[in-house]
């Protein structure tokens, strides 16, 4: 487990652009420049007093790669230093994150409310799979703050939410939600992953746990997968490493170290990514075959004021509405050139995706339709490509829609 209080660490103190280079580094006695990888399964011990020793945590180092291991620590460290966070565990995908944020605290009678408005997968985990553990669930519009205040029970022990939401990019009221999941005496659990940890804070802004797919932005060129949950000292060791060295959903050291090249270039990649994605926006308001256009750092998204107040920059991802529906949808789909069909997000390639049929097909027609997933939505995750390349290849392929 790592766990890294910030005025620990010697690099706590410079700007994150520095930190997503340096936090966390391990050389090795051959003082290598880039992090080392350790492909290792399991440790010696010099003795059979010091393997009892780390076993019963009295004496510091690895025990099992399932559990810990040096490369894997370097990834969790630079994440938890960017996060501004106390511990963290890495996962081996972004649902594990999630999945194992949520269930790993709770019991069976526990309570939990979340938005409606979130992945498909995350709300098959609240819906779904929590009530078989005896876990009472309540969906909530997200954006009503009334509707939490209302859903919150005696028993409720976590709230959870993603903002920007996936798809429709709604912005939620992190700091307004945790005050009521404080009064209520519950955690609050927040995806940051549309957002990134380089526009949006969401500890800073009042929530207890942070979980990130690293999947998307972390790694940023489409090579693996990877999790990450981020919280308090506390969290982590009372809830989270446990669970996790029980049950086993860790990331293997080869992906932490492709997250840790990925994260290097984080904040370079998010920035013209969000550039891009604006300019994509702004051509897209105007064209006459969208009906509907959703980005954050517009003027006329309906959260605007709130994007302000807590997120520092937009989005790297636009959604709108293609007019004739799911065939209107698809002929602009399958007329695209660069920007390719995929259910991914924050790759180094624009990637675009038809919500109703991939990552919330699963919900029925009538909460695709309350959550604004209409059958012409797209969502559209800018790359590096050139912006002007994009923007004619979106506008070639609107003409043929």
């Amino acid at each position: 487990m790592s766990k890294s209080p910030a005025s620990a660490s010697p690099t706590a103190r410079y700007r994150p652009e520095t930190r997503l280079v340096h936090s966390g580094s391990l050389r090795s006695q051959y003082g290598e420049t880039s992090e080392a990888l350790f492909l290792t399964q399991g440790y010696v011990y010099d003795s059979a007093e010091q393997c009892e020793a780390r076993f019963k945590g009295e004496d510091p180092g690895y025990i099992y790669s399932r559990y810990s291991n040096p490369t894997i620590s370097m990834f969790e460290r630079r994440m938890i230093e960017l996060e501004g966070a106390e511990a963290g565990r890495s996962t081996a995908t972004g649902m594990a994150a999630v999945t194992t944020a949520i269930l790993a605290p709770l019991k069976a009678g526990d309570h939990v409310v979340a938005s409606k408005a979130m992945f498909g997968s995350c709300r098959y985990v609240v819906e779904d799979l929590l009530p078989r553990y005896g876990i009472a669930s309540t969906l909530v519009d997200g954006l009503d703050l009334d509707q939490w205040k209302r859903a919150m029970r005696p028993n409720t022990r976590s709230c959870f939410l993603e903002s920007p939401t996936n798809p429709t990019l709604d912005v939620l009221d992190i700091p307004s939600i945790a005050e009521i999941a404080h009064q209520g005496g519950a955690r609050l659990i927040v995806d940051n992953v549309f957002a990134t940890p380089i526009w949006q804070s969401p500890l800073a802004l009042g929530a207890d746990v942070v979980v990130y797919s690293a999947t998307k932005h972390i790694d940023g060129q489409g090579r693996c997968l990877g999790g990450v949950i981020l919280s308090s000292e506390a969290f982590i060791a009372e809830h989270i490493h446990n669970f996790m060295r029980q049950t086993g959903p860790s990331i293997s050291p080869f992906n932490a170290w492709v997250l840790l090249k990925g994260l290097e270039t984080l904040a370079v990649r998010v920035r013209a990514q969000t550039e891009t994605a604006a300019k994509v926006a702004d051509m897209l308001a105007t064209h006459p075959k969208i009906s509907r256009l959703l980005y954050p750092g517009r003027e006329d998204h309906p959260q605007a004021a709130l994007v302000k107040k807590q997120m520092r920059a937009g989005s790297t991802l636009v959604g709108f509405e293609v007019k004739g529906g799911k065939a209107g949808a698809f002929r602009f789909l399958n007329g695209l050139k660069i920007s390719r069909i995929s259910n991914n997000l924050g790759d180094s390639k624009s990637l675009v995706t038809h919500p109703a049929t991939t990552t919330h097909q699963r919900l029925a027609p009538e909460a695709r339709a309350e959550l604004g997933i209409s059958e012409g939505f797209v969502r559209f995750s800018a790359g590096l490509e050139h912006p002007d390349d994009l923007i004619e290849d979106l506008h070639a392929a609107l003409e043929r829609a």
